[in-house]
């Protein structure tokens, strides 16, 4: 018969074997999870809506100051205004949204983010290089010949990062954000349901893609875009309910700002949902506050 001491120390080896393989099967797991929020899919943008509606516009290349070559539409402007248009994750740049802005006289300029759609890059990171991106739409829209304003329009991961440029970035005049994360910390909390693994994906999030988590907070930077005014558009269902997205970012931001948000409708869903109170929204923020009408 073995003695007892035997058994308590083939227990310990077990209980550390056990936890050491816990622990590497943990880490790899989080690692594959983190690596896939990095590498959305791509879909090649449509061109129906801008052919159909007879909208004049120039396919252009975009290079960011990392050398990444974004792929982009460009209308000109009738009243002086170019509103840049930036568009979600797993998503490409929203030929509606595009339509919508040149029907009524605006400046419109719309690509696809890094890693999105038919630019080049190899990662997303939901905010984070894509301020580039931003900057070099920007760059682009001032540059042009009867350019005199710029706004943003972004959804989603788009709206988090023109809240994100803006801070930095005065040119950017007036800003409307539909379905913006509040942190990126949410973002995990609601993709990564084992919350013991959250932070573990977190940090091989940060190791794979070279980002800051604490970086890309939009509910932190928000306020720094007053005097300017920001527009916060969400639909109450699901994810923006989960982070309560959009009360906490209009909180945090200052005057001038606004805020339209229903019951029902889910993630950027609000322009389908009711496309002549979308148009009449945007459209009458963007009149007062970007041509001081």
């Amino acid at each position: 018969m073995k003695p007892l001491r035997y058994w308590l120390n083939l227990s310990g080896v077990t209980v550390l074997s056990v936890s050491f393989a816990l622990i590497l099967t943990a880490n790899y797991l989080s690692s594959q999870w983190a690596r896939g929020f990095l590498h959305p899919a791509r879909i090649p943008p449509n061109y129906q809506w801008l052919e159909t509606r007879n909208i004049l516009y120039q396919d252009i290349e975009l290079t960011t100051q990392d050398g990444i070559v974004l792929s982009a539409w460009y209308t000109p402007p009738e009243n002086g205004a170019v509103i840049l248009v930036a568009h979600g994750y797993n998503a490409n740049r929203p030929e509606s949204i595009h339509v919508l802005f040149a029907e009524h006289g605006y400046g419109v300029l719309t690509w696809d983010f890094r890693a999105h759609g038919v630019s080049g890059g190899d990662i997303s990171t939901l905010g984070y290089d894509e301020q580039l991106d931003v900057k070099a739409a920007l760059d682009f829209a001032l540059a042009q010949d009867g350019v005199e304003r710029v706004g943003a329009w972004g959804g989603s991961m788009g709206a988090a990062t023109v809240l994100l440029a803006a801070a930095h970035h005065p040119e950017l005049e007036a800003v409307i954000a539909d379905s913006s994360f509040p942190t990126i910390e949410d973002v995990l909390g609601l993709n990564v349901p084992i919350s013991f693994l959250q932070p573990v994906v977190g940090f091989w999030w940060e190791f794979h893609s070279g980002a800051k988590i604490d970086d890309i907070r939009p509910v932190n930077v928000i306020g720094d875009i007053s005097p300017r005014a920001v527009l916060i558009i969400d639909g109450w269902e699901g994810a923006a309910m989960a982070m309560n997205s959009p009360y906490r970012l209009y909180e945090a931001a200052n005057e001038p700002k606004q805020i339209w948000v229903e019951d029902g409708v889910p993630h950027l869903g609000m322009f389908a949902h009711n496309p002549e109170e979308y148009t009449d929204t945007v459209i009458g923020f963007l009149d007062t506050f970007l041509l001081n009408k």
